[in-house]
Parts: C-alpha cells; sequence; structure tokens
C-alpha cells in the first residue's frame, strides 16, 4: 500500500483538497479526501509506504493524446523509426503495439515530466496508417504496458499522403483522392462488418481490424492541420457515423462554430513546432482557447519527436497563455485528453477505482521551472527527483 500524505490534492474530479491524502493498494486509489480524514495518520506499519508531499502538488499522470514515441526511435535513425508503411496507403492492419520500443529515450524523458501514459500510434504518410495504442510509459514489456489496444485507427488528410504518393504513379495526387480512397476503403470495411454480424461470416484479417471502429469501441483518429481537410474529415465520418477525434485541427480557430456542431473533441498541436509546412501556416496556441470557448473538448498533444514529449506541460502553458483558461490547460492534459482516448474509467482523474497513476510537483507542471519530484504509475514509484525529500 502507499499512502501520499500533506499534499494539495487536484483530483481533476472538480475537488481539490488543499492539505489531503492518497491511498493506492494493488495499483487503485483507494482513498482519498482531506487529512482530517486520512485513516493513516502516523503509522509505522512496514507494509505501507509513505510519501510526504509537502504542501506540494498532487494531481493525476499527465496524459500524452497523441504522439509516436518509441515508434520513431530518437538517436537511431532508419533503424528506429518505423513510424510509416510508406509503400501502401491503405494499411489499417498495423498494429502499433508491434513496433512501439519501450527503451527509447523518450519514455524516461516522459516519466521526468510526469507523463504517464500516452497515446502512440502510426504516423500519417498514409490515407490510413493503422492502429493507436494507450500505454502506460513505464516497463519493458509492451504487453505488460497496455491500457487499450486498438485504441483508434489513424487516417490522415491533407500534404502528408500527397507528398508522400507524388511521384510515385500511384494516388493519391490529390485531395480529392484521398477523401475517395478513405470512402472506398470504409465501404468495404462496413460490407465485411454486416456480413460478419449478419452472416457469421469467416474471418477475413485485412478487414477484421475495422470491427472496432463500426462497433463504436474506437475512434477514427484523423490527422488534420487545414480547414478543408477537417471539413472534409467531418463529413465522411458522418457518411459512416463513426466517431472520430480530429487531431492537430491547425486551422480549428477558422471554424470553431463549425467543429462545435460535429461533436468531434480536438487534440491541438504540436504549436512548439516551427510551420515548416504549408498547411500549418496557421498553426497557433490560440486554437485551444477558442476552440474551447465554443464549447469544444480539448485536449494538447506535442506529437512527439515533433516537439518533445517533455515539453507538454509547457505546450499547455502557451495554450494557457494565448486564452485558454488555467483549468481547462490542466484538463487538456488529464480528463479531457483521457476522455478523448477512451480511457477515462482508469486514468485522467484522482477517483476511488482508478489507477493510481500521480505525480508530485514543487508548483504548476505548466510553468518552466515548476519539477516532477515524484511519479507514481500504478502505486509504483518510477521515477523521484534527485533532490526531492519526500520518501
Amino acid at each position: 500500500m502507499l499512502t501520499i500524505v500533506h499534499g494539495k490534492i487536484k483530483t481533476m474530479a472538480d475537488v481539490v483538497y488543499e492539505d489531503g491524502f492518497l491511498q493506492i493498494e494493488n495499483g487503485k486509489i483507494t482513498a482519498i479526501g482531506s487529512m482530517a480524514e486520512c485513516p493513516l495518520g502516523k503509522s509505522e506499519n512496514n507494509d505501507i509506504q509513505v510519501i510526504n508531499a509537502k504542501g506540494n502538488l498532487v494531481m493525476p499522470g499527465i496524459i500524452e493524446a497523441h504522439c509516436h514515441m518509441g515508434i520513431t526511435e530518437e538517436k537511431k535513425g532508419m533503424e528506429g523509426d518505423d513510424c510509416n508503411e510508406s509503400v501502401d496507403p491503405i494499411t489499417p492492419y498495423l498494429r502499433a503495439i508491434d513496433a512501439i520500443n519501450p527503451m527509447d529515450a523518450a519514455f524516461d524523458d516522459a516519466l521526468r515530466a510526469g507523463i504517464t501514459s500516452a497515446m502512440i500510434g502510426p504516423g500519417s504518410s498514409n490515407v490510413v496508417g493503422g492502429q493507436f495504442a494507450f500505454i502506460k510509459t513505464h516497463g519493458r514489456c509492451i504487453d505488460n504496458m497496455i491500457v487499450k489496444a486498438p485504441a483508434a485507427m489513424k487516417i490522415a488528410f491533407g500534404e502528408n499522403p500527397k507528398v508522400n504518393f507524388s511521384g510515385k504513379d500511384v494516388s493519391p495526387a490529390t485531395r480529392m483522392a484521398i477523401a475517395a480512397m478513405l470512402r472506398q476503403e470504409l465501404f468495404d470495411a462496413k460490407q465485411y462488418y454486416d456480413k460478419r454480424k449478419n452472416d457469421n461470416c469467416p474471418v477475413d484479417f485485412r478487414y477484421e481490424c475495422w470491427v472496432p471502429v463500426f462497433e463504436g469501441k474506437i475512434p477514427l483518429k484523423a490527422h488534420v492541420h487545414r480547414a478543408d481537410d477537417i471539413l472534409t474529415a467531418i463529413r465522411i465520418a458522418r457518411e459512416y457515423n463513426l466517431s472520430m477525434t480530429l487531431d492537430h485541427c491547425s486551422e480549428g480557430h477558422l471554424i470553431a462554430e463549425e467543429i462545435k456542431e460535429s461533436g468531434f473533441p480536438a487534440i491541438l498541436g504540436p504549436d512548439m513546432a516551427s510551420r515548416n509546412k504549408i498547411e500549418v501556416q496557421n498553426m497557433a496556441f490560440k486554437t485551444a482557447g477558442i476552440l474551447s470557448q465554443a464549447g469544444v473538448q480539448v485536449a494538447v498533444t506535442t506529437d512527439h519527436p515533433v516537439s518533445m514529449i517533455q515539453f507538454l506541460p509547457i505546450c499547455a502553458g502557451l495554450a494557457v497563455k494565448s486564452g485558454l483558461s488555467e483549468d481547462e490547460g490542466f484538463r487538456a492534459i488529464t480528463i479531457n485528453a483521457a476522455k478523448i482516448c477512451g480511457v477515462d474509467d482508469r486514468v485522467g482523474s484522482l477517483e476511488i477505482g482508478k489507477d493510481g497513476d500521480v505525480v508530485i510537483f514543487d508548483g504548476n507542471p505548466m510553468e518552466v521551472f515548476t519539477k516532477a519530484l515524484c511519479t507514481i504509475i500504478e502505486g509504483k514509484v518510477v521515477y523521484t527527483d534527485e533532490n526531492a525529500k519526500l520518501l
């Protein structure tokens, strides 16, 4: 059992305990409240690990809602880059879990920044890229780190698929082709789904990966930057009555009302990166605040390694600086991210029954000088700052 005492506990469930405690047993939160209610007190029981937060901020582990950590590895060049199967524009059957390397140095950077879980998957070179996975950021065996897999189906619009297949004498060469190819794939997959559901037809590996999408268990994860690409993604998702997240959404502020009306959430970023492509010329940190004020549920992403995973809380802070409320800044990297990724039953807030993923910060994590003093995943301390004196 792990008990954190004397922390300023920000639960992200609309409750803050100025002097609170948190108890974790068998990986799950079993008790939370003010110190006046703490059942532990000053127990010296040897089977209870006690961390004195000493008034520092205690909050849920930070969540990265879209990245390529461990698939595009740092320091390893082509040998460590498994992000895009760029020889075929339609590859829905690819699985992120077969390419994520937990030995990537970015995982350690994530823990040091208080990031305890991440949505990881293929890149955007293909019209359909494959299946994302939501995993914890600590471990050596990916199978033991999985929270949800598959967790989303990657699709991509605009510049990246066009550029990747340009000059290869194959589609797509235009936005029209990207949309048409995606519609054809969804049409064929829906026919397979209907037959399988109604006629008990044999399993076909090529289309079986689409079943959780049509069952509504996982969303399409749409790489979209430009306003017209965002609207095309919305149009196609509506045609097939599918759920979807709008990832990057760089021009979302230009069509905020249309996005609100669609009901789809937005994962914004990487706004810390350069505007090195035509379709990101209007990219800005202000987008998060504009969409949030319009009533869109928003999360913030680094899109690691486009910008570095450890700067995720700083990206949220820059969004706050540009108009997002501070409370929504916290939500954008915790409970909103969890809800958008479909894992809020386990992570994103500190509530009884949820995973014991907790971080102790010496200040607001959205401020550049703040340090993660202690990172905890499922009740196990996985990182402690060398200068922290909490144990």
